[in-house]
């Protein structure tokens, strides 16, 4: 059971609450200052106007962001066709791109359900494929997940998205605990896992053919593209309401839920959890090393290439451009995260240690050991952007950043009890 918050310390622009053995929760201060990205005029009067004004400028810098990410997943798309659904079966057994398959997760198995007699007779499965693009990582392969009712109404939805080497089957437990509480949930295969894999090597093989040949973007931006699609076939499904469509995922996949959230306004409530990283922060300050080992492959490929004896920053640099052109400039969580406002946006982070977490109330500087992969203070400037957004758009309540101390990176039950009250709370009403 999450714990009774203890200690509130305010801090200049920063509104911090700690919950010892529990989360650290980061929400946006009442008060707010015209300032861009950080540079703040303090004696300034604010009137109407100028909301009007940064609420403006605010929007039309998410919708540039929107406009230049799409152009570079366009750039390296194979021939564009009619989205169409082609019927699937039920996949019999799971691909997982590990030596040791993961046969259950604690944390999944957690999630809220609601006590249903009968469920397993009254629960609706549908499997198919939606064609997104030419070619065999076009087709993407769909699972869903709802109880049958004899009524019709427009349900909200929520799509789910896997961690690295996993698939959309590894999520069931999630999806089953979501519909049996009158949602429809989704689940999908990123760009080669799943069905979209042949061997435990096909998620390793495509980062290294990318870094050779610049033609694919297998790292969260082809997944991206996919997402957009799907919420196209999703907004003109009759039984979502198409204002009711939120997304979350764990580790990749919650990059994946950050990326496409932040692409596509249709996703109207999101919640990446141990996703949310500053790419290029990691490499200024030589914080990028567990992220690289998390996809090593590529990196070595591209170390050998360039004729270095080590990977160093230089060299993940160049991977990031050649493999996901962007990710560590203009399309970095200080851009693409306010570009997510004002729709409700939660994001769930791991600390390795209690006391760390504690500290990390204070100052971002003197946070030590934590989740290796998505440092916190890589997220200080993305949040305060966020901040500002959301208190542009007057939506301060719908923004809220929250690490859970003790646990790295990983997807906890408090993270899922978390995510589920979120999207009670938005998509419920």
């Amino acid at each position: 059971m999450l714990m009774t918050p203890s200690t509130t310390h305010v801090h200049p622009r920063k509104l911090y609450t700690c919950v010892p053995h529990a989360f650290c929760v980061w929400t946006c201060p009442p008060k707010r200052f015209p300032y861009k990205y950080g540079i703040q005029i303090r004696n300034k009067a604010i009137t109407n106007s100028t909301h009007t004004e940064m609420d403006r400028q605010g929007a039309d810098d998410a919708e540039k962001i929107r406009s230049d990410f799409l152009k570079v997943l366009r750039s390296r798309r194979s021939a564009e066709v009619p989205l169409t659904v082609e019927p699937a079966k039920p996949v019999a057994n799971p691909l997982f791109q590990e030596a040791s398959p993961p046969r259950f997760s604690e944390a999944m198995e957690s999630c809220p359900k609601a006590k249903i007699e009968n469920f397993k007779e009254l629960l609706k499965e549908e499997n198919l494929y939606l064609h997104t693009e030419a070619g065999e990582q076009g087709r993407l392969p769909v699972l869903i997940l709802s109880l049958k009712e004899s009524e019709h109404r427009r349900r909200p939805a929520i799509v789910f998205l896997h961690s690295t080497n996993k698939c959309k089957e590894w999520l069931r437990p999630l999806l089953e605990a979501y519909a049996s509480r009158g949602y429809i949930a989704i689940a999908i295969d990123s760009r080669y896992h799943g069905e979209r894999a042949s061997n435990l090597t096909t998620y390793r093989d495509a980062l290294v053919s990318s870094w050779k040949k610049g033609d694919t973007m297998p790292f969260i931006f082809d997944t991206a593209w996919d997402l957009i699609k799907l919420a196209d076939y999703l907004t003109q499904r009759e039984d979502i309401d198409p204002m009711r469509i939120g997304i979350t995922g764990e580790s990749l996949g919650g990059m994946h839920a950050w990326f496409g959230a932040a692409s596509d306004t249709r996703y109207a409530v999101v919640v990446p959890i141990i996703g949310v990283q500053g790419f290029r922060w990691a490499i200024d300050n030589n914080q990028w090393q567990a992220r690289v080992d998390s996809i090593k492959a590529v990196f070595e490929e591209a170390r050998i290439d360039l004729g270095k004896s080590a990977i160093d920053k230089e060299v993940v640099e160049k991977v990031w451009d050649r493999i996901a052109p962007g990710l560590a400039s203009q399309f970095d969580s200080p851009y693409t995260i306010p570009a997510i406002a004002p729709r409700p946006l939660l994001i769930v982070n791991g600390i390795l240690n209690v006391h760390c977490a504690l500290q990390c109330c204070f100052d971002f500087k003197n946070i030590g050991a934590e989740d290796p992969r998505c440092p916190l203070a890589g997220l200080e400037i993305p949040k305060e952007r966020a901040c500002k957004a959301y208190g542009d758009a007057n939506s301060v309540d719908k923004f809220k950043l929250i690490a859970q101390p003790g646990i790295g990176h990983q997807m906890t039950s408090l993270m899922v009890k978390e995510a589920s009250d979120w999207f009670d709370k938005f998509m419920k009403n």
